[in-house]
């Protein structure tokens, strides 16, 4: 009865509120090679290439500005003092780098059409 129940609660969702659609790297990889007419091993190389010549200049310290599409950063986090929130203890937290993404203008506006 408990599964009749939810199975009803569940259905009167949209479906797009309960199916998460997201591109994985092997979708990616499918769609350069169905799209560009070359093998699964070379659209999987590109793809590879390009993900790794992003991350090399990331840790060297250098941006990463891919026209019409975006920014790729790295941003210094200092260290700080936070509490705990399950004792309210105050923890160090030490500082960090973190990569950043900044979209272009125009994926923005591709994105809200």
């Amino acid at each position: 009865m408990l599964s009749v129940r939810l199975s009803q609660a569940v259905s009167c969702f949209p479906v797009h509120i309960m199916e998460e659609h997201f591109m994985t790297k092997t979708d990616l990889i499918e769609k350069l090679n169905k799209e560009n007419y070359c093998t699964k091993k070379d659209a999987e190389a590109l793809v590879n290439a390009v993900f790794d010549a992003i991350r090399e200049a990331l840790a060297s310290g250098d941006k990463v500005t891919i026209s019409k599409f975006g920014t790729f950063e790295v941003r210094e986090r200092s260290a700080k003092e936070c509490k705990n929130p399950r004792t309210g203890e105050p923890v160090q937290v030490a500082a960090s780098k973190a990569p950043v993404f900044k979209a272009s203008k125009n994926l923005k506006e591709s994105v809200n059409v």
